[in-house]
């Protein structure tokens, strides 16, 4: 999932301890919407498919795609055709009054049978994801190019942490959901109201903390910064972990540091992913 102010095109700049698991198979894929629904005050629903999902190789957990999208004003959806890192390039190349925007996403739910897959949106805030997301409709054209997934629970992991603000619930939630029996898991996310604690069905081997912004007692509003004070000052349980952070860069990298420098857990054992920096916009 992408913040509202967007995401960098470029790849997930801030994983440094896990190498990306890319499908076998990659090519740009021609969809369009078929649903929208309304989860929360800030999270929005879309459903996109079409016959082109028949060449989508899903791996599940975290697994990324880029999502090529209309601005304002274009009637149609031109898209790159590189099935490579090239397509970065050709992008660029394309004039503005051409070009589509294209932001990174997590794949929420995909069901092959019917060739759909489900993307979560964070809907506050006017950058351009969000505002195509609310204005979106069936029939409305998007493409996607498939990046695959950077997070695997480590092997002989005793438990699982997994920490996110709402751009990375989506990728969180699905972790926890593909998430064995046999791996205890502390789930905590963090949004901006508690108007926004979704409903959701997990195994009772998941621990959910929803960390609602303004139910807390802080003046600190920032994205992550709740998450980040409430999961360093936490009791992790003994033993191998295997911990996932993700959402705004200053959660990311903050809460890794202090994870292995108060709670040493090793380096190897973090996959953490800055998706946005607070006041940065993104390119594309």
């Amino acid at each position: 999932m992408s913040h509202p102010t967007g995401k960098d095109p470029s790849p997930r700049s801030a994983a440094k301890t896990k190498t990306r698991v890319a499908p076998t198979h990659r090519c740009m894929l021609r969809l369009e919407v078929i649903a929208a629904h309304r989860l929360s005050e800030h999270f929005l629903r879309l459903t996109i498919g079409g016959d082109d999902l028949a060449d989508f190789e899903y791996q599940g957990w975290d697994q990324l795609f880029r999502l090529f999208f209309p601005r304002p004003g274009q009637t149609g959806l031109r898209m790159p055709s590189a099935a490579n890192n090239g397509w970065i390039a050709q992008l660029y190349l394309m004039p503005v009054t051409t070009r589509p925007h294209v932001r990174n996403y997590t794949v929420r739910a995909f069901r092959a049978a019917q060739r759909e897959l489900d993307v979560d949106f964070v809907v506050h805030g006017d950058g351009p994801a969000a505002t195509w997301a609310l204005a979106a409709g069936p029939g409305d054209p998007v493409g996607i190019f498939d990046e695959g997934t950077m997070y695997r629970p480590r092997q002989g992991a005793h438990w699982q942490l997994l920490v996110a603000e709402e751009s990375a619930a989506p990728a969180a939630l699905a972790i926890a959901e593909q998430t064995p029996a046999s791996l205890p898991t502390t789930l905590y996310l963090e949004v901006p109201t508690a108007a926004d604690i979704l409903p959701v069905t997990l195994g009772p081997h998941v621990n959910v903390r929803w960390l609602p912004r303004d139910t807390a007692d802080t003046a600190d509003t920032m994205p992550g910064r709740l998450a980040l004070d409430t999961v360093s000052h936490a009791t992790l349980p003994a033993g191998h972990g295997s911990v996932f952070i993700a959402g705004e860069s200053g959660l990311a990298t903050g809460l890794r540091r202090i994870l292995t420098s108060q709670h040493n857990i090793p380096k190897q054992d973090i996959t953490f992913f800055g998706y946005w920096k607070h006041g940065r916009s993104s390119l594309g």
